[in-house]
């Protein structure tokens, strides 16, 4: 792979797994200097940070446990990113977790917790972040948003909501840094091919009494026209092309990759 990135850091929060996780690889074989950050049982993280690590060169990628649901650690991950990378070029804000319920029976604690680490935490890294950009008069900043952010879907009130959030914000800061060599940009999956997403199949089916292909299909799946899974690499290369060479000139923009969903 052609070392597109060499020379520059990343910091990628959610990195453990998943989407974080692909896109953290990516940008490793691609050649940039990657911190990880995301919960997980121990043995799992120390597997990521030796797998990033390793195509990084190094025993193991550094790590950060923030909680990003606190304004102070998200804060103090930048700057523990910038210690242990020399800078944070690439800011990926992809951490983000779910519930599902109907508005009127949406425990309030979830609502404030997917709003705190589904768009706060962006905020709060981006404001961190960019003084640092700015100074070295560089920068790309990609937010993990969602097919969620462009429509939305009954009993997801507050991931709608957030992700909603993550695109507007993602606008505002493009306008604010289009005059410099800075980027701000969101993604917006469909359903990933992710450990968490297929573990809904089998429950799903055995509710409905149907396969798990034809749950797969028109349960989870039912949104999505092409039905099938959207597979992590296929964002982690979407990640990699905006922040790499040639890249400059796509900003404030949120890029569906959802197996048509917004078409239709």
């Amino acid at each position: 792979m052609e070392q597109s990135l060499a020379g520059r850091t990343a910091l990628i929060t959610g990195s453990t797994s998943g989407i974080g996780h692909g896109i953290a690889l990516l940008y490793a074989q691609a050649g940039a200097k990657v911190m990880l950050n995301g919960f997980g049982k121990p043995e799992e993280i120390a597997r990521a940070r030796a797998e990033i690590g390793a195509a990084m060169g190094v025993a193991e990628a550094p790590y950060s446990a923030a909680d990003l649901s606190k304004p102070e650690a998200v804060r103090q991950m930048v700057k523990d990113a910038e210690a242990a990378l020399g800078s944070v070029d690439i800011l990926v804000n992809n951490a983000g977790i779910q519930f599902v319920a109907p508005v009127d029976e949406f425990p309030d604690d979830k609502f404030d917790a997917i709003i705190a680490i589904n768009f706060a935490s962006n905020f709060h890294a981006i404001k961190a972040a960019l003084p640092g950009m700015k100074a070295r008069n560089w920068g790309r900043i990609v937010n993990i948003a969602s097919a969620h952010g462009l429509v939305a879907s009954p009993q997801k009130v507050a991931y709608v909501s957030a992700k909603h959030a993550v695109v507007g914000m993602t606008k505002t800061v493009a306008l604010e840094v289009a005059k410099l060599p800075i980027t701000c940009n969101a993604i917006c999956p469909g359903f990933v091919r992710t450990p968490l997403a297929e573990a809904q199949v089998g429950p799903l089916a055995k509710a409905h009494n149907v396969s798990e292909q034809a749950a797969l299909e028109d349960l989870l799946l039912e949104k999505q026209p092409s039905k099938r899974w959207i597979e992590v690499d296929e964002v982690a290369r979407m990640a990699l092309y905006l922040v790499g060479p040639g890249s400059g000139g796509v900003n404030g923009a949120a890029l569906s990759i959802d197996g048509g969903w917004l078409a239709a």
